[in-house]
């Protein structure tokens, strides 16, 4: 597995100021990378929300040097209200919501989030609960199918994509990624060399749609910036368009409201420097906003 990098470690702790103390959550905590720089940094306690439990495993190793002030939650990050209420927690210093997908799940092999290995269909963040891609395909329309290509993954060939996809599986079930970036592929024109693999926007969309990763999105921005102590604050990292589409509105919307001022006028973006160190940091986008005092 790639070594797991996390993305714009250092302007996260510029806007969390997490050496003030209190209590932050990380609400993708993924391998523990942001949340070991939290508590380094000077974290007082820090609940750690994931919905993978192999990162979690992984994540309690990384962050064992502070197990008596870290909490690990196997739970969505649209959970947030519940779970701190569980604890009897009003008000929190600072969170931080990584949208990114970790480099275990590309790279761990079983996962079926990449078309680099041909492995089992899976796509799932939370292998515990929910049907595979594999098995959403098996009865998915052709219409919305090709709406989810179009609209998660902004691939101008959706329909044809779609309807080789739904065809394939009327003689046979898709079952691994090989066979599935081979269907896309096929389905898409070529014209001269292209940056990325044409299968690459259809795997990014049906991963998305198989993890709901925009459903509920604005509503979780909301409750974590209810649960804002004043002066707290709220750090997102999104990695492609759509993400830091529903992000950049949903803060406009509570700044309007009043609950949040927005701390980024514009996303802040890594430095050549870190993507020379870490390509996957390349798509990333930092927003911020803070509870007023």
């Amino acid at each position: 597995m790639t070594a797991h990098v996390p993305v714009m470690t250092a302007e996260a702790l510029q806007f969390l100021r997490p050496e003030r103390g209190g209590i932050f959550v990380d609400c993708t905590v993924g391998l523990g990378g942001h949340a070991r720089a939290l508590m380094e940094a000077g974290a007082s306690r820090l609940i750690g929300l994931d919905r993978d439990r192999d990162a979690l495993a992984l994540a309690r190793e990384t962050l064992a040097p502070w197990s008596d002030r870290v909490e690990l939650v196997h739970a969505d990050y649209r959970s947030i209200a519940d779970v701190l209420a569980a604890r009897g927690i009003e008000a929190i210093d600072g969170a931080l919501a990584d949208l990114g997908v970790s480099s275990l799940q590309f790279d761990a092999e079983g996962r079926g989030f990449s078309f680099r290995r041909d492995e089992p269909l899976d796509m799932r963040m939370d292998t515990s609960s929910g049907p595979t891609a594999a098995e959403m395909l098996v009865s998915v329309d052709e219409k919305t199918l090709a709406d989810v290509i179009y609209e998660f993954g902004e691939e101008r060939h959706s329909r044809r994509v779609a309807r080789a996809i739904v065809e394939t599986e009327k003689t046979r079930r898709i079952e691994t990624t090989g066979q599935l970036a081979d269907i896309v592929r096929r389905s898409i024109p070529r014209k001269g060399f292209t940056r990325i693999d044409p299968a690459t926007r259809t795997f990014q969309a049906i991963r998305i749609w198989v993890n709901r990763e925009l459903e509920g999105l604005d509503t979780f921005l909301m409750r974590a910036a209810e649960r804002l102590a004043p002066g707290g604050r709220l750090v997102v990292l999104t990695f492609h368009s759509l993400e830091d589409r529903v992000v950049k509105h949903t803060f406009r919307a509570l700044q309007t409201a009043g609950t949040i001022a927005i701390r980024t006028k514009r996303p802040i973006v890594p430095s050549e420097a870190e993507i020379d160190r870490n390509p996957r940091a390349r798509s990333a986008k930092l927003r911020a906003a803070e509870r007023p005092a």
